[in-house]
């Protein structure tokens, strides 16, 4: 291959091929909430290419998956090694420093992922930043870069339901109900959100509101630990 050519397939070397396919294989498996087929899969594709950077990355997810944050760590930096530009990496060692409540450490890495200007999933970078923002206690910042993520992505259900609890939080009941009832009026909607659209319209006084999310949350799951909540009046829950 001439210098400056791009890649294609028939450059792809044998052992790199095979450690591809594992690779597919184990995200699939991954998922599918199949961890221990997914690293078994993972291990093959390692073996084969010990030097392929994205099984390194699926290495950290899979360990992060498990709690173990000292393996995911290690396959993170061991993949940002291999290929230092790749900004989905330094996003998940990001979302691994967040776990470990390293907040200045996570939240740097995240800007620097943003600030990528290669990077286009700014959406999912700006709602993870919003939501380690938010564990640490900082709701300003948290909903701040949650609405830059949903300026991005309106529809995503993980950024409405906690805009719409940061709100409630603080008493803006209004702006609260625009964002759940987005989302509960979706396919996306579950105990959880039909849980706070309750809490919501009860503090606006929107009593038929609250009784048909009540209805639709005790019919549609009826086990939640939501339902029985409903149905203990323990709205402070």
């Amino acid at each position: 291959m001439a210098a400056g050519d791009l890649l294609t397939p028939s450059d792809e070397t044998a052992a790199r091929k095979r450690a591809r396919i594992r690779l597919e294989l184990a995200l699939a498996y991954f998922e599918q909430g199949q961890t221990t087929i997914a690293l078994d899969e993972l291990k093959l594709a390692l073996q084969a290419d010990p030097v392929y950077a994205p099984a390194h990355n699926l290495r950290g997810l899979i360990y992060l998956r498990l709690k173990d944050f000292s393996v995911a760590d290690e396959s993170f930096r061991k993949a940002l090694v291999l290929n230092p530009r790749d900004a989905n990496v330094r996003h998940n060692l990001a979302w691994l420093l967040c776990q470990q409540q390293r907040w200045p450490e996570s939240f740097e890495r995240f800007e620097q992922v943003l600030s990528d200007p290669g990077y286009t999933e700014q959406a999912k970078t700006f709602r993870v930043l919003g939501l380690c923002q938010a564990r640490a206690g900082m709701s300003d910042q948290a909903e701040r870069n949650l609405l830059k993520s949903h300026e991005y992505d309106p529809a995503n259900p993980v950024t409405l339901f906690n805009l719409a609890a940061l709100m409630h939080a603080r008493g803006d009941l209004p702006r609260a109900q625009w964002h759940v009832r987005r989302l509960n009026n979706s396919e996306l909607a579950n105990a959880e959100s039909f849980w706070l659209g309750v809490k919501v319209e009860r503090g606006l006084d929107n009593l038929v509101a609250m009784e048909q999310l009540s209805l639709q949350l005790v019919k549609r799951f009826p086990l939640s630990r939501e339902s029985d909540s409903l149905q203990r009046g323990a709205f402070d829950e």
